[in-house]
Parts: structure tokens; C-alpha cells; sequence
């Protein structure tokens, strides 16, 4: 084991973290992260479409659906090279960047949009089901935008306004990429829709499997088990996940697999992990710490957030990091069995992107069904039993820790004590102070007149009681 955690330390590690920073990656996973207002929006008019069912009366939700969720591809097709053009310090060209991306993403889904007899904003293209080509699109404009992000037709000492200067620059990087496009779609007939479908539609089999399933969330929770953000894996998960739930509202599919099934309704329980149990298990823990720890982080807890618990306890600790990997492989799997083949509860078929709603509200929003919110407290009883032993471990180890502390922080005291000096050898040990050399006289008997005298020529000063000699002459011997 420790062999492995010095690879991950090392190796593993250090190369995804390089992965997760890569300016390309980067720039797509800011694009989707920038579009989640439009998922959380749409999601809210998906729910609230449930009420056309009961009330015909009232307007239809899916329209605003469609002018949110049904749009996601082309916002992503224009934010991704927008933000490469940001992140590689060629702003002037962003906006055009974002621009020619949102084009060439209409050239190529333009012979699917008109064979399928869908002209205008309602084809499936332009929402989740068209992410993949919007990622396509945005990755070839930023590619050409920044060969030419230097670029200029004009001398630096031209007395042409720069923003003129910019519109010039911008025409050959323009021409480029919608060249491209025409000439790949329309002169020589080549189907790119379909061809990238066809390479990403594999990835859509193999996560809507009863092994894909399991192995999907099992790297998850082995990234997130190291500190690494799950947002790495969104480029590719978050298209099929979407696309596989819209398929579901349009009846033409029954996948569990999607995003409203994994973070509102059987799945992940506190957030990635299923850490709820282990919050709760920490917030009545034994030592002291992990007590602490364990009741700041239920507040986020509630609404599904984990970081500060997979920060504080998880991340690079071998004990609980093996447990949270036992959570992406054993309730998926009972998850799968319950739903695909015994079918006791059913699957989410409505769209629900408001994962920080609390369990298990979240479970009977999305379902409305008496066994799925059964099988919901399974899986959170599977997942609590499995935190458990591994949760004792980890505490008898905080106990033994504190406990060692307080050992040393008791003789460290002790020995201070020993040190510090009584009050009584201080008395002893206080060095005498050092006297000074006076002359004391009477003070009743008066001096003569001539004494007098030379007292005052000498700097002898007269007190009421003594007198004390200030002259610096060297007084005769016997004085």
C-alpha cells in the first residue's frame, strides 16, 4: 500500500494535476462550468413543466426549457475559444474568436439540421445533444485564432488607430476558419455531425452498462481521493450525461446513467463519494478533531458539497482514500441491479440539475416513487456500512495521536515547572546591591562658621539628618 500511495504521490499525481492545468483543458471545462446557469434555469422550467399536466391552462414551460438547455451547444461553441483567447493573452481577438467558433459550429450541423426537417432553434444540435461538435468548434477556431493571436498587417509606429489595426488583423484568421468549414461541409460533402457522434457514441454505450456504470464512478472517487477536481473529466462525461437524460424525457430511452440520477436521486449522498455517512460518523467521533471537523463540514453536507471533508480527511489518506474507491464500485452496481434488472424503483426520466438539494427531498422530486426512495436509503445504509470500518481506523489512529500529544505537552509543562526557580532560593540567590560610600554626621551639631565654609567650597550638600560628601577630590588619608 505504500508503495502505491508513493507512485500516486509521485507520478500519478503530478501528471493529471499538469492534464487538469493544460490551457486547452482548461479553456473547455470553463466553458461548460460558464453555462450551468442555463443548465440550473432550464432544470427549474423542466420541473415546472410537471405542472402542465395537471394545469393545460397554463403556458408552456418547455418553451423557456428550449431557450435554455436547448442553447447549451451554442453558447459552449462560442465561450471555448473566447476563453482559450483570454487564457493565452490574446484579448483582442476573443470576441472574434468566440464569434467564428459559434459559426463553424453552424456549418457543420447545418445538412443535419435541414435532412431532419427542424429549421430554426428547435433542433436537438444546439442543445446537449450537440455538445461534442460545440467542443469540436471551439478547439479548431482557438487553434487557428491563436496562430495568428501576434499577427499584424501593420508596422508598430502606423498611425492607424489600433482597433482599426485589429479589424484588419482579424480578417485572415476569419477567412481561415470559415473556409474550412465550407469547404469540408458543403464542397466536399464530408459529414462531420454524424463522424464525431460516431466516435463519442461508444462512450455513451459503454457508461450505460452494468460495467461502464461502476468503472465511470470508480474514477470519480479515485481522482477525487487525490485531490484532483472531478471537473477534469466534464468535457467528456457532462455531453453524454445530458444527451442521455434529454433522451429520456423524449421517450426514446431509458438511461439510468445520467446527471439527475447520480447527484438527486440514488447516487452520492453529501457529494462525490457518498461522504454523508462519514460527516455524520465524524461529527460523533471520539477524538477530538475529527469531532470538530466532522460538525463544520454537515452545513455543506446538506447541500451535497464535500470539499471540505475530502480536503480535511480524505484526500491522500490511505485508510479512507481505499473506502471512498469502495463507494464508486458497490452502490452503482446495487444501483443498477435494483433499476435495470430487478426494476424495483424506477429511473429518473424528468431533468434535474439542482444537485444541492438535500436527500432525500431530491429523490421524490425526481421520481415521485415509494421504491426509489427505499432503495435510496439502501444504498446510504450500503455506503454508511462501509465507511465504518474504515472510519474506526482512522479514528483509533486521531485518538492515538492526541493522545501522544497530550503526553508530551503534559511533561513539556513538568519540565518547565523543574525549571523555574522558587520564590525562596530567588530570596537567597538575589545578590546584594552595592553600597555607596557616604559620610554621615550628626546633624544636631552645629558646624562652625569656618567649617561651614569650606563644607559649601567642597560640595558637601546638608540634609536634616545626614550629609553626604559630592566632591570629586580625592579626600586626604584619615579624612
Amino acid at each position: 500500500m505504500d508503495a502505491l500511495i508513493h507512485w500516486l504521490e509521485t507520478s500519478f499525481s503530478p501528471r493529471m494535476a499538469k492534464v487538469n492545468n493544460n490551457v486547452w483543458i482548461v479553456s473547455i471545462k470553463d466553458a461548460i462550468m460558464q453555462v450551468l446557469p442555463f443548465i440550473l434555469v432550464g432544470s427549474v422550467f423542466a420541473m415546472l413543466a410537471i405542472l402542465n399536466d395537471y394545469f393545460p391552462s397554463l403556458p408552456s414551460f418547455w418553451t423557456p426549457y428550449g431557450w435554455t438547455m436547448g442553447m447549451l451547444s451554442l453558447l459552449v461553441s462560442f465561450l471555448i475559444p473566447f476563453n482559450l483567447m483570454e487564457k493565452r493573452n490574446f484579448r483582442k481577438q476573443r470576441l472574434i474568436a468566440g464569434g467564428c467558433g459559434t459559426i463553424l459550429f453552424l456549418i457543420i450541423i447545418t445538412p443535419q439540421v435541414v435532412q431532419d426537417g427542424e429549421p430554426g432553434f428547435g433542433h436537438s444540435a444546439l442543445g446537449a445533444g450537440g455538445m461534442f461538435i460545440a467542443i469540436l468548434a471551439g478547439v479548431v477556431t482557438g487553434a487557428i485564432m491563436s496562430l495568428f493571436g501576434r499577427f499584424t498587417l501593420f508596422k508598430d509606429d502606423s498611425v492607424i488607430p489600433e482597433f482599426v489595426r485589429a479589424w484588419f488583423d482579424a480578417m485572415i484568421p476569419v477567412a481561415l476558419v470559415v473556409t474550412l468549414g465550407w469547404v469540408c461541409v458543403d464542397l466536399l460533402g464530408l459529414d462531420v455531425y454524424n463522424a464525431v457522434l460516431a466516435v463519442f457514441r461508444p462512450l455513451a454505450g459503454v457508461i450505460e452498462s452494468p460495467w461502464g456504470f461502476p468503472l465511470m464512478c470508480f474514477i470519480y472517487c479515485f481522482l477525487y481521493s487525490m485531490g484532483i477536481s472531478t471537473w477534469v473529466l466534464t468535457p467528456v462525461t457532462t455531453p453524454v450525461l445530458l444527451a442521455a437524460i434529454q433522451a429520456n424525457m423524449a421517450g426514446t430511452a431509458q438511461n439510468l446513467v445520467t446527471s439527475t440520477m447520480l447527484f438527486s436521486t440514488y447516487l452520492w449522498f453529501g457529494g462525490i463519494g457518498n461522504t454523508m455517512a462519514l460527516v455524520i460518523m465524524m461529527a460523533r467521533s471520539k477524538s477530538t478533531r475529527l469531532k470538530a471537523l466532522g460538525r463544520a463540514c454537515i452545513p455543506p453536507m446538506i447541500a451535497n458539497i464535500n470539499e471540505p471533508v475530502v480536503f480535511g480527511a480524505i484526500a491522500w489518506n490511505p485508510v479512507l482514500m481505499i473506502a471512498m474507491w469502495l463507494q464508486g464500485v458497490i452502490p452503482p452496481i446495487i444501483i443498477w441491479l435494483f433499476t435495470k434488472t430487478i426494476h424495483f424503483a424506477p429511473i429518473p426520466m424528468n431533468q434535474f440539475e439542482l444537485w444541492y438539494t438535500p436527500y432525500p427531498l431530491a429523490t421524490w422530486i425526481t421520481t415521485r416513487s415509494l421504491t426509489a426512495m427505499i432503495l435510496m436509503l439502501a444504498v446510504f445504509a450500503v455506503s454508511a456500512v462501509i465507511w465504518y470500518p474504515f472510519f474506526k481506523a482512522y479514528e483509533h489512529q486521531s485518538l492515538l495521536k492526541e493522545a501522544g500529544a497530550a503526553q508530551a505537552g503534559a511533561a513539556q509543562a513538568g519540565a518547565r515547572r523543574d525549571e523555574a526557580p522558587t520564590p525562596s532560593s530567588s530570596r537567597v540567590s538575589r545578590p546584594a546591591p552595592k553600597a555607596q560610600a557616604t559620610r554621615v554626621t550628626k546633624a544636631e551639631e552645629p558646624l562652625p562658621a569656618t567649617a561651614a565654609a569650606e563644607t559649601a567650597h567642597s560640595g558637601v550638600r546638608r540634609g536634616t539628618r545626614r550629609l553626604t560628601v559630592t566632591s570629586s577630590k580625592p579626600r586626604p588619608e584619615g579624612d
